[in-house]
């Protein structure tokens, strides 16, 4: 995989995502990808990390405003910086909730995602 390549794949991984087409996303997924949430929850497939979300929201989407890019020894490394948009399971809408993703390509493969976001600390900010 080239580097120039490399967006175009993690955004169509995350859109992917984003619609819930597990399998299809699974796909772009080398075999024990580690998939690392906020809180150092990781997750061994797409489908664990999905079943893990349905207590925080009904949905979410990003808003995905760059990507950043580098490469060493052979993997390629996408950041992905943007913005969460969705709905709490109270129907709530919410926006603007910043995140970056950074993901480790080996092989056109992703072999790491790391999430990071500000969904939780929003959540709480809105019980308290």
């Amino acid at each position: 995989m080239t580097t120039p390549d490399a967006p175009g794949l993690i955004d169509r991984y995350l859109q992917l995502c984003e619609d819930r087409e597990l399998d299809e996303a699974g796909r772009f997924l080398a075999e024990r990808a580690r998939l690392v949430f906020p809180g150092g929850r990781e997750y061994s497939s797409l489908r664990e990390m999905a079943a893990a979300s349905t207590g925080t929201y009904r949905w979410v989407r990003k808003h995905r405003d760059r990507y950043l890019v580098g490469d060493a020894d052979g993997r390629v490394t996408v950041t992905s910086i943007g913005r969460l948009y969705g709905e709490w399971l109270d129907g709530t809408p919410f926006e603007d909730i910043r995140y970056a993703d950074v993901f480790v390509l080996d092989g056109g493969l992703i072999v790491e995602q790391h999430v990071y976001n500000d969904l939780a600390l929003v959540a709480q900010q809105r019980d308290a």
